[in-house]
């Protein structure tokens, strides 16, 4: 149904029904080579065009058309070639990446989905246009024209928003008065989670990358105070200034040097939250930074906990309830860093690891 062709090189129109055409022109990102160490480049990551026949289209499939893409860190994990320690499937060499999507259908071969129905993917590939399953558990109908808007649909109602709560509400469960801590504030994660936590009645403060982003959390998220990793010679000072009484809740987003200094400042019976540790994607497990303070969390009867979405996807129902509830009612307000067009895919997955972007990072290919 779909070939790859070499030599064109330019897209279909974006925005035209294509159902009615002989052949669609899609471009597509694809795995050429692994990259175990260091941000992927168009040595790893090239980009490939393919025609579609829509007449071709198998029953109970939907040819479908990528209107956003949520790009987020979790992506680079996918692409060294061998496990690493967020052991997630490896893509194949010549497969085509997927991501957390929203996609229109332009046909249909399933009578639960109609021309021009908008729907929810997790497994979206990044591709300008694409045969999938109808399959309803995944791809989940949306109205883009409610009160929810698509970008939120990508950030707080999507991978980024569901791994905030999970790190705050349902693993965190912070009660009020509580000391938390955030790094990659600044980030689709910390973004949402920080405004969970103030929700909770607690003291927030978050480190991310810099002043601009510092003032962007405290000004727009809520944060009570945060810092610029980079303009700290010393994170335990910087730990000491910020919370004289001590940590009692840490999401980590980044490991590393970050997450060994916390150990130093954490309460009695804290929660250490594993989210992610953008720091160390990029490097070889023997490469990666060590923490020689766990002793503390012997003694100090600390909770370490790391966590995948996957696992808690039974939670999904009551993350998403409470988070529409929030965004209706304003209580919860995302920012988004938006790239534009399929071609600035590469782009957009390099700028994740060079805290660059204010807020969640999106691709908008219409």
């Amino acid at each position: 149904m779909a070939r790859e062709n070499g030599e064109k090189t330019t897209a279909a129109a974006g925005g035209e029904s294509k159902s009615s055409c002989e052949t669609v022109e899609s471009r597509e990102w694809y795995m050429a080579a692994y990259s175990p160490q260091g941000i992927p480049t168009s040595d790893h990551l090239k980009l490939r065009n393919v025609s579609i026949t829509p007449s071709s289209l198998p029953a109970g499939h939907v040819l479908a058309q990528t209107l956003w893409l949520s790009v987020d860190p979790f992506l680079r994990s996918m692409m060294s070639g061998t496990v690493d320690g967020l052991y997630l499937p490896q893509l194949d060499l010549g497969q085509v990446v997927k991501t957390f999507g929203i996609a229109k259908v332009v046909k249909s071969g399933d009578e639960n989905y109609r021309e021009g129905d908008v729907f929810l993917n997790p497994f979206q590939p990044v591709a300008e246009y694409a045969v999938l399953p109808a399959n309803p558990a995944l791809l989940r109908k949306i109205d883009v024209t409610g009160q929810i808007s698509p970008l939120d649909n990508l950030s707080c109602l999507g991978v980024a928003g569901f791994a905030a709560w999970l790190g705050i509400v349902l693993l965190g469960d912070p009660k009020p008065g509580t000391n938390v801590f955030i790094s990659a504030a600044g980030g689709g994660v910390g973004m949402v989670a920080g405004q969970l936590a103030k929700l909770r009645g607690c003291t927030v403060i978050g480190s991310t990358g810099s002043d601009k982003k510092v003032q962007l959390i405290k000004d727009e998220f809520g944060y009570d105070d945060a810092f610029n990793y980079n303009k700290e010679a010393d994170f335990d000072v910087a730990l000491t200034k910020y919370f004289p009484n001590g940590i009692d809740l840490y999401l980590d987003n980044v490991g590393g040097t970050m997450l060994e200094a916390v150990l130093n400042h954490v309460n009695s019976h804290a929660k250490v939250i594993l989210c992610g540790m953008m720091s160390q994607y990029n490097k070889g497990w023997k490469e990666r930074e060590g923490v020689r303070n766990l002793l503390n969390i012997v003694g100090k009867e600390v909770t370490m906990k790391g966590f995948m979405e996957l696992s808690y996807m039974n939670h999904f129902g009551d993350f998403s309830k409470e988070m529409q509830g929030h965004v209706v009612q304003g209580k919860i307000r995302s920012k988004h860093k938006i790239y534009h067009g399929i071609e600035s895919f590469l782009e957009s997955l390099e700028s994740v690891f060079l805290s660059i972007n204010d807020g969640k990072v999106v691709l908008q290919l219409v």
